[in-house]
């Protein structure tokens, strides 16, 4: 197969799979380790590629992994870089928003019930509890949030 890119094309390519891997990089569940490496592959190319083509100044060879990447001027400059952060951040809140609204709705309703609802099902029961945690969250970030640990644990 040939694909022809402009430089433009060839340059939101190559931040294309490069956010892919980096978001691929983080399933840390056994036998992931194939998916990620086909990543890898795939960016290692593009970015032979890229580097072939004209892009040599973005792209490193990085000796820990013995693969091509982005070097971290391109990086910081792209906007996979944005896309990933906004991932990042995003997701961080979301789930801790629903896994305190989770934890809220067991300890009124108990372990063996909350276990009985399907996540929709939680979802439903939790919708105040979440919106709560969204205003608080949104209006302080993390200021308010405290571990409280039991006495003589620390």
């Amino acid at each position: 197969m040939h694909l022809r890119f402009t430089d433009q094309e060839l340059a939101t390519l190559v931040e294309m799979v490069s956010l892919a891997a980096n978001v691929a990089s983080w399933n840390r569940k056994p036998g992931a380790e194939g998916g990620i490496g086909d990543f890898e592959r795939i960016e290692n190319k593009i970015l032979e590629k890229a580097r072939q083509a004209g892009m040599a100044g973005a792209i490193e060879f990085d000796e820990q992994r013995q693969l091509l990447q982005v070097t971290e001027e391109f990086q910081q400059e792209s906007f996979f870089q944005e896309c990933y952060d906004e991932l990042r951040n995003e997701s961080f809140w979301e789930e801790l928003v629903i896994r305190l609204a989770d934890r809220d709705l067991m300890r009124r309703i108990g372990r063996e019930a909350w276990e009985a609802l399907d996540e929709e099902q939680r979802r439903e029961r939790t919708e105040d509890i979440e919106k709560r945690y969204w205003e608080e969250f949104t209006a302080r970030g993390i200021d308010r949030v405290a571990v409280i640990f039991p006495r003589g644990d620390g």
